[in-house]
């Protein structure tokens, strides 16, 4: 084969993809070990810019729909196989393994359009975050990148005149490209310092790489001194610089990105038949690890996705995990990679046709089959997680209801803290063979303090008072009159479902939501324990509008002649509880719940000191004596016996807690018999 710069085919080409790909695969296995081998996605960038400007070259083409239409076919046939195949078998891995696979499921079905990395860039992802590890489509973002690519090149390629053997196509080419390189890479360097989601994922950034390529390959046509320059230099040093730049910092990403980019274009102009370099990359193993590279880039990260899912990544697991990665990527490259770029087409039309209408089922597959069957297919224990990441409870907030004929209704009221209850209130409900209605909304606690805020004049002291509850301090603003006695929306929908004989239970996360205060869109103000506010309302104040306002529902409830039981606080370790799902014990998690970030475990007399503050026990005691129906249940000697002297986040039978203040649905359970039992004993359970 030829093997000059200017020639469409660079067998050396194999060995650096190798050279690559083993770069990003080492990367994934551990950053210490390489802590910027994720840079050999760039290097790809490099190579796909420089060859398929050298496919394009000097192809005959009819007309502009005849170029765009085989340009696009023969990417169909090259990318589309392998990486549905890909997403499809990943997508119904990661079901098995994680309780919320939503998000892995959401990008892999956007991998399939090449848009995962707008995704990505969107939820501000952190590449580099441990998160990402758990994702198994995260890769697909370089995909995304190079995809987009593929929609801009042949339009510059083709109206430039490059695509239509003009005199001076190459020329223009050169020069409209050039430009556009150095409007991304001035992008590139900016965004990387102000928007780092935005630098790393998305294409204009990084279309200056691939414009590299491009660059190289016309500069060589054109520049036979810049060509015989190059070849001066070492290729064998170019390599082991690259090998250099990637032990570099990731904190050095700007810097290591370019001079990636710069000796990937220098060692592709300098690897000549003879150096030492040219024989290690066109070694037959060598090669032939750049010519699976597409699919063992693909594949290597659902390995270790599903491997950090399960047995994790250790050094004695490393060589079954590369061995894996090698067989799936040669059986990808062998029976679909292969056969399809080397099939014989049946025309353009069904070749770009059947390409769009495969992804399209695909994609249909995967947001909407397997999403519907994730339940089923997980093979986890669901009882570790809180239920907004459960399977078998994802979904269900703010309001989730069962219907019962006839029968009386179990209905709780709050935020994020009323929806960790959802399996006690399905357990109780079961048990006594009642309806339940749950209403929660998170970060919103019940009952809720708001009003409307305006902007008056400077330094107005207002005394606090029914209607403008401010602080005695000086400061900024005046309110209109703020509607102490509305208790809120899901209050009203709450009280408004209740029968006589029905049971309200009150939950929400109450200390730290009541002590501080700040202005929220300028129209409404919520409480929260931030050191950096400076509006203030004063606890006598705060503890009154409180209590106006749980008077009222308790009045409103009770009056309908329901039940109301106030939720005490649970245990609230102060330390944070990792809540990553690889915290659990599974059977397939060798791991699991053994890092000691997965567990606090806390003295229990300071946590017991820090449920109330005096205002609000108070209030609950004098709530208690004015009414009758009203009923206080503390769930904190059943999660913290008196017997001992600490609180743990996990007993004998796994995590109590997801987080270090929301109940898993093993927690939420533990506590249904305890809540049952109470029922009976203040006979509200009609048993």
């Amino acid at each position: 084969m030829p093997t000059t710069p200017s020639s469409k085919y660079r067998p050396e080409i194999d060995g650096l993809r190798a050279f690559a790909v083993i770069a990003v695969i080492i990367n994934h296995f551990n950053k210490d070990l390489l802590p910027s081998g994720y840079l050999g996605v760039d290097i790809f960038f490099v190579i796909s810019g420089y060859v398929i400007t050298a496919s394009l070259a000097d192809r005959q083409s009819k007309n502009f729909l005849d170029f765009v239409t085989g340009f696009y076919e023969r990417r169909i046939k090259r990318l589309v196989p392998a990486l549905v195949v890909f997403v499809l078998i990943t997508s119904v891995l990661i079901c098995l393994f994680n309780p919320d696979p939503g998000v892995a499921l959401s990008l892999g079905w956007r991998s399939l359009f090449g848009i995962s990395n707008i995704n990505l860039y969107r939820s501000s992802t952190d590449y580099f975050a441990q998160s990402t590890e758990l994702n198994p489509f995260t890769h697909t973002w370089s995909l995304g990148v190079e995809e987009q690519f593929y929609l801009l090149f042949p339009l510059l390629i083709w109206f430039s005149g490059f695509g239509q053997q003009k005199a001076k196509g190459a020329r223009n080419l050169f020069f409209w490209v050039g430009a556009l390189t150095i409007a991304s890479l001035i992008g590139f360097i900016y965004l990387y310092q102000v928007n780092q989601p935005a630098a790393y994922f998305l294409m204009p950034p990084r279309f200056w790489e691939m414009a590299a390529g491009c660059l190289l390959f016309i500069g060589f046509q054109k520049r036979a001194r810049i060509e015989q320059v190059l070849e001066q230099v070492p290729p064998l040093l170019v390599v082991a610089a690259m090998v250099g730049v990637m032990f570099l910092p990731v904190s050095a990403a700007v810097p290591t990105t370019v001079g990636i980019v710069v000796l990937s274009a220098i060692l592709i102009a300098c690897l000549k038949q003879g150096t030492a370099a040219y024989k290690l990359l066109t070694l037959e193993k060598v090669a032939f690890v750049g010519l699976i590279s597409y699919s063992l880039y693909l594949w290597h990260w659902t390995v270790l996705c599903i491997s950090r899912w399960t047995i994790g990544v250790h050094w004695w697991s490393a060589p079954f995990q590369i061995g894996l990665m090698l067989l799936m990527a040669t059986g990808s490259y062998k029976w679909i990679e292969r056969p399809t770029r080397k099939s014989v087409s049946s025309g353009r039309f069904w070749t770009l046709s059947g390409g769009l209408i495969c992804l399209a089922l695909s994609g249909f597959a995967v947001k909407k089959g397997l999403a519907s069957l994730k339940e089923s297919l997980y093979r986890g224990d669901r009882y570790e997680y809180y239920m907004s990441s459960n399977p078998a409870y994802s979904g269900k907030l703010p309001f989730q209801e069962s219907k019962t004929p006839n029968s009386r209704n179990l209905v709780v009221l709050g935020n994020s803290h009323a929806g960790h209850l959802l399996p006690l209130v399905e357990e109780v409900a079961d048990r006594f063979s009642w309806a339940y209605k749950v209403y929660a909304t998170p970060s919103k606690p019940i009952p809720a303090i708001n009003g409307n805020w305006v902007k008056v004049g400077n330094a107005s002291e207002i005394p606090p008072n029914q209607e403008t509850p401010l602080a005695t301090r000086k400061i900024q603003t005046t309110v209109k009159k703020v509607p102490i006695m509305n208790i809120g929306d899901e209050a009203v929908r709450a009280i408004r479902a209740l029968r006589r004989g029905d049971v309200l239970v009150l939950s929400s996360r109450h200390f730290p939501m009541y002590q501080r205060l700040f202005v929220h869109n300028g129209s409404s103000y919520y409480l929260d324990a931030r050191d950096d506010i400076n509006q203030l309302l004063d606890k006598r104040t705060l503890s009154a509008i409180w209590r106006s306002k749980l008077q009222e529902i308790i009045r409103q409830a009770t009056e309908k002649g329901a039940d109301v039981v106030f939720f005490a606080p649970l245990p609230e370790f102060q330390s944070e509880l990792e809540d990553s799902p690889l915290c659990s014990k599974e059977w397939f998690r060798i791991s699991g719940g053994t890092l000691s970030h997965c567990r606090l475990l806390e003295p229990r007399e300071p946590m017991l000191r820090k449920r109330f503050f005096p205002e609000m026990e108070a209030t609950l005691v004098e709530m208690k004596r004015q009414f009758p129906g009203f009923h206080l249940f503390d769930p904190f000697p059943a999660m913290c016996p008196p017997s001992k002297k600490f609180c743990a986040s996990e007993d004998n039978s796994g995590r109590l807690y997801s987080d270090n203040d929301h109940l898993s649905v093993r927690g939420a359970l533990l506590l249904a018999k305890v809540f049952e039992d109470f029922l009976e004993r203040h006979s509200l359970s009609g048993i």
